[in-house]
């Protein structure tokens, strides 16, 4: 067999967790579709920073994962289909929300994938961060005028601050990476602020605001303090908008401050699957408009067998790292 399988082959290569920060690639049996279901072969998926607490091996995490488990951001062309399928084809190339795509192969629910128009065929296409990016900007009520501060720019802070940009708000981009703010301020971010100090940040954003502060900001992060910082950029009566995924034990929030300014607070995590397929559609009808333009953001690819390579990367955030890709040949 060849080191990848091909059209016909019964095995496939998978990655495997097997430890904090180990892994290996296992050949084992295509995995087949139920009722209702269709098979993948997969072209790519992308590198989540969701992954990066299961890789780092908390208390609560189980090895060795299941082969291809914690890729969720996959994209390929269907090979099979289950009984009963009915809008979806052999050949159609598709993004899938399934959750064993770090493997050549993936089995979704059809309800579960989204076809890709042709227009985008050889690119590649992580559908499931572009829906969130798309998801988190509706939830946020975006309008022309506002002032938008977006706290941490990785992949999906820099989609947020082109979605705001082309939507006619004004931008303030708020990272500790330099190369970040120099993304966000190509994706058309009005202002970029280092963050290194706390009060300096507050006291930039009220300069820069006539004091009034922001009438949204958006927490890309996950993390503590970029949590208490977006609390204090929003202005009285407006919107915080929580978009970093906060995996890493219970967070502590200001309730007198979230109080005192009556602020909106939106969690903007989907868990329903129709929403999360209904944002890649709208990704797919922002691309095609010209208001999201994802494919300079996708910064480093690896191949499977170097996926421990693809997490610590996704980890280290390297100079000019935004998004990593897993790609299958």
């Amino acid at each position: 067999m060849s080191q990848f399988p091909s059209p016909g082959a019964q095995a496939m290569k998978a990655a495997v967790v097997t430890g904090p920060g180990r892994l290996r690639i296992d050949e084992v049996p295509l995995p087949q579709p139920r009722r209702h279901q269709v098979r993948i072969r997969l072209e790519g998926c992308g590198v989540c920073a969701s992954n990066l607490v299961p890789w780092a091996g908390p208390e609560w995490m189980q090895f060795p994962t299941e082969p291809g488990g914690l890729g969720h951001e996959g994209w390929g062309v269907i090979d099979a289909v289950g009984d009963d399928v009915r809008d979806l084809r052999i050949g159609d190339r598709v993004a899938s929300l399934g959750h064993h795509a770090y493997a050549m192969y993936d089995v979704a629910d059809e309800h579960a994938v989204f076809p890709l128009p042709g227009a985008f065929d050889g690119l590649a296409f992580p559908g499931e961060p572009l829906g969130c990016a798309m998801n988190i900007f509706k939830r946020s009520e975006i309008v022309a005028g506002q002032t938008v501060a977006i706290v941490g720019i990785g992949f999906l802070g820099s989609l947020l601050v082109q979605l705001c940009a082309r939507a006619g708000a004004h931008v303030i981009a708020i990272s500790r990476r330099r190369s970040s703010l120099e993304w966000a301020r190509q994706a058309g971010a009005s202002e970029i602020i280092p963050m290194e100090d706390h009060w300096h940040i507050i006291e930039q954003v009220k300069q820069l605001t006539d004091s009034h502060l922001c009438d949204r900001v958006i927490e890309a992060v996950g993390k503590q303090w970029p949590l208490d910082l977006a609390a204090e950029l929003t202005r009285e009566r407006g919107r915080l908008v929580i978009a970093g995924y906060h995996q890493d034990g219970p967070r502590t929030v200001n309730m007198q401050l979230w109080n005192w300014r009556g602020l909106d607070v939106v969690n903007a995590h989907e868990r329903d699957l129709t929403i999360y397929v209904q944002g890649i559609r709208d990704a797919v009808t922002a691309i095609r408009s010209g208001a999201l333009d994802p494919w300079p953001l996708l910064t480093h690819r690896f191949p499977l067998e170097r996926l421990d390579e693809a997490l610590n990367t996704a980890r280290d955030r390297p100079d000019g790292f935004l998004k990593a890709l897993v790609v299958y040949p």
